[in-house]
């Protein structure tokens, strides 16, 4: 699940690939509010994974995105 949303993130988001790393911190990955808007809609558009913009900006780490992500994929 991290490279999905590492792919996502460099890929579409446009973030820089170094910033990316399951302890980095929301900011330092580069998710400012208008990028985990962008990040909600691509997980729930393209891979039916709803995580509000919300519960993404309660998040500190990609380690944490992630973990929320497969929290939510679990048993589908």
């Amino acid at each position: 699940m991290y490279e999905l949303l590492k792919s996502l993130m460099t890929e579409v988001l446009l973030l820089d690939v170094d910033g990316v790393r399951p302890d980095a911190s929301r900011e330092d990955a580069g998710l400012d509010s208008l990028a985990v808007v962008e990040l909600s809609m691509v997980l729930s558009q393209r891979h039916g994974i709803e995580i509000t913009d919300d519960e993404l900006l309660e998040l500190d780490t990609v380690a944490e995105i992630v973990a929320l992500m497969e929290q939510r994929t679990a048993g589908v």
